[in-house]
């Protein structure tokens, strides 16, 4: 009998990165508090939310296995949180200009509700073009076209928001986007599931 595999996510990004892997899964949203603790690094943060929202969804389906992540952006010691508004999009896309931003994704598989847990930390460097390359103008066409008003830094990567970036550094590209499949394909493993199995994709 298959193990259901659950992801702990509202996130449609997560969502479609998973069905990458061709595994049958359900998605579920699990309610956590994501407001960062006082004196937390942004590491922490991720880290911790990853962790509770794949606990979370364990605890009330102990049969399941059960996949949280969490991404904290960040750009010279500020946070940068999903903008929610054409304004606030500009503001980091203007400060981001010309500079590196961290981008910390941190990945969970709980089982056992909860009992078991193992986890992956990635983090991708992100060089933003310089001002004389981003002027507002652009910027704000760019927001108008893509309207990424719900990722965090304000530029996807996937999309139009790649003509904003100078470079990327990090070991998988998918983190970027939200959810390191190279890290969570290794992390299944160790709970016996294999996006190349045959039997658990037929």
């Amino acid at each position: 009998m298959r193990t259901p595999l659950i992801l702990a996510s509202s996130s449609p990004y997560r969502r479609e990165l998973l069905s990458r892997l061709r595994l049958q899964f359900e998605v579920l949203s699990p309610q956590v508090d994501e407001t960062p603790h006082h004196g937390e690094s942004f590491l922490q943060t991720a880290v911790r939310l990853a962790r509770e929202k794949a606990v979370a969804i364990a605890q009330s389906h102990p049969n399941a296995i059960v996949i949280g992540a969490d991404q904290v952006a960040s750009c010279e010691g500020e946070r940068l949180d999903k903008p929610g508004t054409a304004e606030r999009a500009l503001e980091q896309l203007r400060l981001q200009r010309g500079k590196t931003s961290e981008f910390i994704t941190a990945v969970c598989v709980a089982a056992k509700a909860g009992h078991t847990v193992k986890e992956a930390v990635v983090v991708t460097r992100v060089r933003f073009k310089n001002a004389a390359a981003l002027p507002d103008g652009l910027l704000a066409h760019y927001i108008a076209l893509e309207n990424p008003l719900d990722c965090a830094g304000a530029a996807k990567s996937e999309g139009l928001g790649i003509a904003l970036i100078e470079s990327i550094e990090g070991p998988d590209p998918t983190a970027l986007v939200g959810l390191p499949l190279i890290a969570l394909t290794n992390l299944l493993k160790a709970f016996g599931l294999s996006a190349l199995s045959q039997d658990e994709n037929q």
